[in-house]
């Protein structure tokens, strides 16, 4: 009979042999590993050792036309949180109550996928100084939170010129793929709208980047090199500050003057101001406004649900290029125009205005604004006195020659195309015609005839006719420009390190109008009438300087009328263009005309004052 000892013998070879055989693997894994891989762990375990952090090169300033700053940078505190610390969740609380942000919203941040896989997310900035110290008192108790001082985009003149700058933010997937954004990388601030887009790889400098030596836990021990980013040039933009400044101010007041004559419901415009000879833009606004800095470190889901909401007239959008108007009597300068240059009118043309316009046919009446009527008018009192009727015979006309040359001059004027400015969001309008109307209403067959009145809308600046007040200041600086329409443009130049010019912009003129200086010495003198005698005399009673300009009110279905206003001065010797639009304001020469009597008063050199002024015409 075999003793206890002799049975476990079995079992004591089984076990040795499988020590033997474990052993043995491990053995070959770490000779494997020693020997097969030793370079490749090698360069792993220096890669847990060493991490490398890009830095953010500082952005270029943007300065008005005297040196003003508009944009510049200045240091932030801000808190940043580890991505590693995403799912800490008593973390996430505790820094919720410190920083007074929703914890969701940190969360989001802190879990971004937007940016290099290591590197810290910035989750607030300019924290105050007690919340910074006593983050320093409790590190223990934030793991992973760390305190940076970043350069963030300052605004020295507040909301001044804010849809003409643009704001800043991440960049989008859409941006990466752009090809002029080469090199960019996943959480780079980059220019979203305005002249921070338009020049983003001007003002975005070269990054830099660190090389840090790291212990087990990842936190750092020491740098092991460092190369500066290289900060973004400064441009000089065309902008007149103090000019913008009025011109803002000078649309606040038009929506005052428009809510005291009872059109509650304008609550927008839009303004330009433009060098005729060169196509600087001096100054752009639109209202309503909106502050930049609220998207400094990202905006809150509340605070761009407020700038998005249909209620909220659309802030963030520049009126003054990406809005489209029916441009009403401002137009009748092209309309007039066409009819000189092509035989159908001439100054001291004559016509009968009885008010009610009947020509294309009982059933299809049009009513001068004056319904009572001009009676007998000239051409010229016609621009001076905004007369429908005149116009609507010079549209009729153009109709009955059939190969719509009205169309065809207005287009001479870059109507209905982009004018080419250098900022995002510019839009072409439209000039209708025959072709659009059919290709538009091809799913309605009765309505893909041209028809007379077609004509005779467009020639009053109704029907299907848009426009951009950026193209309505262009088309007075063509006629004051004896036809050359320049290019539109805000940057002035581009600065070396040194402060001195590498790149200054040139003017281009992108349409020569067809048409004779005798012509337009027809037009001038009877746009000169309009702010002496005409529909804006009220708007421009003592002022200095002789202006040659028109009133329009747009009729837009459903909604108040439009206010327009367009001018150029001095009249004798022109130098600016303005055109202003206010959305369901009224009438252009109440309305309008004051807030462009200011942007030309400050253009000038002129005292700057508000004046009351009456309109009831078109």
């Amino acid at each position: 009979m075999s003793t206890f000892g002799q049975q476990l013998k079995p079992r004591f070879g089984a076990l040795g042999l499988i020590v033997l055989l474990v052993l043995g693997t491990l053995a070959i894994r770490l000779w494997s590993m020693q020997v097969l891989s030793g370079d490749e762990y090698a360069a792993l375990a220096e890669n847990n050792r060493i991490r490398e952090y890009t830095l953010d090169a500082q952005r270029g300033r943007i300065l008005d036309r005297n040196g003003i700053p508009l944009v510049t940078n200045r240091p932030s505190m801000a808190v940043a949180v580890s991505p590693s610390a995403k799912d800490d969740s008593e973390l996430l609380l505790a820094l919720s109550t410190l920083l007074d942000m929703p914890a969701q919203e940190i969360q989001d941040r802190v879990g971004s996928v937007r940016e290099e896989a290591l590197k810290p997310r910035v989750v607030a900035i300019d924290v105050p100084m007690d919340v910074i110290s006593f983050l320093a008192e409790n590190e223990a108790r934030f793991p992973g939170v760390a305190v940076q001082t970043i350069a963030v985009r300052e605004y020295p003149q507040g909301v001044l010129g804010a849809h003409l700058l643009g704001y800043t933010g991440e960049i989008s997937e859409e941006q990466l793929q752009d090809a002029e954004l080469e090199g960019y990388l996943l959480g780079d601030i980059v220019g979203k709208t305005g002249a921070e887009h338009e020049f983003e790889t001007v003002l975005q400098g070269d990054r830099g980047y660190q090389r840090l030596e790291v212990d087990a836990t990842g936190s750092p021990r020491r740098i092991i090199e460092q190369v500066d980013p290289i900060p973004g040039r400064d441009i000089i933009l065309t902008i007149d500050a103090e000019v913008q400044a009025v011109t803002e101010n000078a649309l606040r007041a038009a929506l005052e003057e428009a809510h005291a004559d009872d059109f509650d419901a304008a609550k927008a415009g839009a303004a330009v101001a433009i060098d005729i000879q060169t196509g600087e833009i001096l100054a752009m606004a639109s209202l309503p406004g909106y502050d930049p800095e609220l998207f400094l470190g990202g905006i809150s889901q509340t605070e761009w649900a407020k700038l998005t909401d249909k209620d909220s007239e659309y802030p963030l959008t520049n009126r003054a290029i990406s809005a489209q108007y029916p441009p009403a009597s401002t137009f009748k300068v092209v309309t007039g125009l066409a009819g000189l240059q092509y035989g159908v009118t001439s100054e001291w043309a004559t016509y009968y205005c009885p008010g009610k316009w009947t020509e294309m046919g009982e059933q299809w009446p049009k009513w001068c604004w004056k319904h009572a009527g001009h009676r007998n008018i000239s051409f010229h009192s016609g621009v001076e006195e905004s007369c429908d009727t005149v116009f609507y015979e010079i549209g009729y006309e153009f109709y009955k020659q059939g190969d719509e040359k009205l169309q065809g001059f207005a287009r001479q004027f870059g109507l209905g195309e982009p004018l080419g400015i250098d900022l995002p969001g510019e839009v072409g309008g439209r000039v209708p015609d025959a072709a659009w109307k059919a290709d538009y209403n091809e799913n309605y067959p009765e309505y893909i005839k041209w028809l007379p009145g077609d004509t005779v809308n467009i020639a009053i600046g109704q029907g299907d006719l848009l426009v951009t007040p950026l193209q309505v200041a262009s088309v007075y600086a063509g006629i004051a420009n004896g036809g050359n329409v320049m290019q539109p443009h805000i940057l002035s130049a581009v600065l070396g390190s040194d402060g001195e010019a590498v790149l200054t912009a040139e003017s281009k003129v992108v349409h020569d109008v067809e048409v004779s200086d005798e012509n337009l010495s027809v037009m001038r003198r009877a746009l000169v009438a309009v702010t002496d005698t005409g529909t804006g005399s009220g708007a421009f009673r003592g002022f200095d300087v002789a202006v040659a300009g028109k009133t329009g009110t747009a009729e837009v279905s459903g909604k108040d009328d439009y206010a327009w206003f367009a001018a150029y001065a001095p009249a004798n010797a022109p130098r600016y263009a303005v055109s202003v639009v206010i959305e369901q304001g009224g009438h252009g020469g109440s309305v309008a005309g004051p807030a462009a009597r200011e942007i030309l008063a400050a253009l000038l050199g002129l005292p700057v004052e508000h004046v009351q002024a009456t309109d009831i015409s078109r």
